[in-house]
C-alpha cells in the first residue's frame, strides 16, 4: 500500500521509522547493524516512547480492515490489515490527513482518527465530521463523548484530558478501573453513557452524548434512585 500525505513523503516515513524503533527493547534496534560510536544520550534525556491506544476496528472497502489507535492529541494511526499481513500504516496528525491505496482501495486516515475507504471505480463517499463534548465524572477524570460518522465513542482520560486511560464503543462497550465501570449502552435509538461506582455501594451516573446528565442512581432498598433532572458541567 502506497501511502501519501499533504505533508512530505519523508515527513511521514520519519515519523512511523521512529515509532517502530521506540517500539524495539533496548539494544535490538540496531542489532543487525556495525556498531558505531555515536553521542551519549543520558537517560533522563532520552525521548518517551508513543503509547498506542486502541480505539477501534474499521472494515475498508475490500474486505480488509483498518485497526485505529490513538498516539497522541489530534495524532491517529491505523495499521491496514489483510487477514494477519499488515499491509501499512497510516498516520494522521498535525492537521493533516493520511491516504493509502492498494489494488484499487483507497483509504483516507484523518487527524480525528476517522477512516473512510473506497474502491476504483465507485463513488467516493462523503466524509462525515465528528462532533464531541468533554465532561468530569464523578471519580474525577475526564470523559470525551465522541459522535461521527463511524458510530459512538467515549475516551476515558485522567483529569483534565491527561494521559488516556481506555476507550469504548459499542463493539467493546465497557472497562473497569480502580473499582469504577464505564459503559456504553443502548436505549432504543440512542446511546448513553453510564458510570458505575463499583466501591460506593453501586451509584451510577448516566449521560447522554451532548454531555448532559440525564439520570442518577443511589443504592437503597430497591437498589435504585431516582432521576436527578440536573445537567453535567462539560469541560472546556
Amino acid at each position: 500500500m502506497r501511502i501519501t500525505r499533504r505533508t512530505s513523503l519523508r515527513s511521514a516515513a520519519v515519523v512511523v521509522g521512529a515509532a517502530t524503533v521506540l517500539a524495539l527493547p533496548v539494544g535490538s534496534a540496531f542489532a543487525d547493524s556495525p556498531a558505531v560510536p555515536g553521542p551519549e544520550v543520558l537517560p533522563s534525556v532520552q525521548p518517551a516512547a508513543s503509547v498506542r491506544a486502541y480505539v477501534t476496528t474499521v472494515k475498508l472497502a475490500d474486505g480488509s480492515v483498518a485497526k485505529v489507535y490513538k498516539v497522541g492529541k489530534s495524532h491517529f494511526e491505523a495499521d491496514v490489515l489483510a487477514g494477519s499481513t499488515k499491509l501499512d500504516t497510516l498516520v494522521g496528525k498535525d492537521g493533516e490527513a493520511s491516504y493509502g491505496q492498494s489494488n484499487g482501495l483507497r483509504v483516507v486516515l484523518r487527524p480525528n482518527g476517522t477512516v473512510t475507504s473506497w474502491m476504483v471505480g465507485s463513488p467516493k463517499p462523503q466524509i462525515g465530521k465528528e462532533s464531541s463534548v468533554r465532561i468530569a465524572m464523578p471519580d474525577g477524570r475526564t470523559a470525551t463523548l465522541v459522535d461521527g460518522p463511524h458510530g459512538k465513542r467515549v475516551e476515558i482520560s485522567r483529569p483534565k484530558g491527561r494521559a488516556a486511560l481506555a476507550t469504548i464503543d459499542l463493539r467493546r462497550p465497557s472497562v473497569h478501573h480502580d473499582g469504577w465501570t464505564y459503559g456504553l449502552v443502548r436505549d432504543g435509538r440512542r446511546e448513553k453513557f453510564v458510570v458505575v461506582d463499583g466501591r460506593g455501594g453501586g451509584k451510577s451516573w448516566v449521560y447522554d452524548f451532548s454531555g448532559r446528565l440525564i439520570e442518577k442512581y443511589t443504592a437503597g432498598p430497591v437498589g435504585r434512585g431516582q432521576d436527578t433532572g440536573k445537567g453535567a458541567k462539560a469541560v472546556a
